[in-house]
């Protein structure tokens, strides 16, 4: 067996070791390794293993990883989400749901100089969980919020995830950045709209705090403002070509561990912020080799031209030919982990997409799938069974069980439905600010 046959078997295979818990790396290294062995041989497979993985990791934009990811640790280590949590508890704080809310507030803002999921939802749970228990939330909106807000670390630029898109699509990471701004403002919004929405029809599950003055409202945007200055010199000086991404992240990185030093970061948290990104960025690039040999071997079997084949042979439009996409994203979103469903599947659904009559220039379509992927895989991480961020927020609150958490996601997986049907039906909200500047 060769050529889309087998590599569909073996997909199935990738899907399998994936749900067993291999690692990712390795499981996209063992299975695009076998069929590349089978579809040319052993030789060609040994060849490709002694030059692929140093051309595909020595490469100077993918060295925007590291920085962006040091950026969000250093962060991370020297208190900033606590004093962010603050300023928006302080505004928003005395309303039914008010700490909600705010910590949607808090995890957006420390979205925008972390770029991870998992970090931002599990170190605003430090300092919001304690205060709606406090106040006596339900352990459902409690988790659930954190959890659902947690994702805005990867959609709010600069995301890791968009970075990687960026690369293996050959396409502008300051434009993508720009385009994920909107989606991004647009995600919190409807997170907001679902909090009220909740708490109308369950007010004993977001009491509200005591109101705050606004002196301290004033004072508590201390913090905040410096926050934004870097988010937009980093993402404004990519697009305007001040710097390119590269030089942006060390702009950020710099900028970053500036307000650290200001916050007193200690030595230990310093040493730890380095130790965690060396950690991150030796997974990912581990991940990106193992995607590399499946890549390599996914073009030489021919699967994504005859899945396109297929799907133009179906006579189906444009716009459900992009549900369709949609549809089978979001089912492996539910079982897959975001990046490695990035790296196996973008290779095979991105052609169709550009192929398809649209209405906009190639560059256009492949910005807006970037920012639709990215929208879905944002979902998957708080979609069951998988539900990445879901399992991280309710370890971190035992008191609540795992199925309160996840009916608490679930105003939050409906705004984001919403959300992915307001992105499709009007592809100028992920487009409009590339196109403006």
């Amino acid at each position: 067996m060769t050529g889309p046959a087998l590599a569909g078997s073996l997909f199935v295979v990738l899907l399998i070791f994936i749900g067993l818990r291999m690692p990712i790396a390795i499981a996209l290294f063992m299975v695009g390794a076998i069929g590349m062995t089978m579809e040319t041989s052993f030789e060609q497979l040994l060849i490709w293993v002694e030059a692929a993985p140093v051309g595909r990791t020595a490469s100077y934009p993918l060295s925007v990883i590291p920085l962006f990811l040091l950026m969000g640790h250093l962060a991370l280590h020297c208190g900033l989400s606590s004093v962010l949590y603050e300023s928006a508890r302080a505004w928003f704080g005395h309303r039914r749901g008010g700490i909600a809310v705010a910590t949607i507030g808090g995890c957006a803002a420390f979205g925008a100089i972390c770029g991870s999921s998992i970090a931002t939802g599990a170190t605003m749970a430090a300092v919001s969980l304690p205060e709606m228990r406090k106040l006596g939330y339900s352990g459902a909106l409690s988790t659930g919020c954190l959890a659902a807000g947690g994702t805005l670390g990867i959609l709010i630029p600069p995301s890791i995830i968009l970075v990687i898109y960026a690369i293996i699509t050959e396409q502008s990471i300051g434009d993508l950045f720009l385009a994920a701004v909107i989606p991004g403002l647009l995600a919190m919004l409807y997170y907001i709209i679902a909090i009220i929405i909740y708490v109308r029809f369950s007010p004993e599950s977001g009491p509200a705090a005591e109101r705050v003055g606004w002196k301290e409202r004033i004072i508590s945007l201390k913090y905040v403002w410096p926050i934004l200055v870097i988010f937009f010199v980093v993402i404004g000086g990519i697009y305007e070509g001040v710097f390119t991404p590269t030089e942006g992240a060390a702009v950020g990185a710099a900028s970053t561990g500036v307000m650290a030093w200001v916050r007193k970061i200690s030595w230990e948290a310093f040493k730890e912020a380095l130790i965690d990104t060396a950690k991150i960025t030796g997974m990912i690039y581990l991940i990106l080799i193992g995607a590399e040999i499946y890549g390599s071997y996914m073009a030489l079997s021919e699967l994504p031209l005859s899945i396109a084949e297929m799907i133009s042979g179906t006579q189906l439009s444009p716009f459900m030919v992009v549900i369709l996409i949609l549809v089978i994203y979001i089912g492996l979103g539910a079982v897959m982990d975001g990046l490695a469903m990035i790296l196996i599947t973008v290779p095979v659904f991105l052609p169709i997409l550009l192929g398809l009559d649209l209405g906009m220039s190639n560059e256009a379509k492949a910005i807006w799938f970037g920012i639709l992927v990215l929208s879905v895989v944002e979902t998957g991480l708080i979609t069951p069974p998988v539900g990445l961020n879901v399992y991280v927020i309710n370890s971190l609150a035992p008191d609540v069980s795992l199925v309160e958490t996840f009916k608490g996601v679930v105003p939050f997986v409906i705004s984001d439905f919403f959300r992915l049907a307001t992105i499709v039906g009007f592809p100028a909200v992920a487009l409009w600010a590339p196109g403006l500047l």
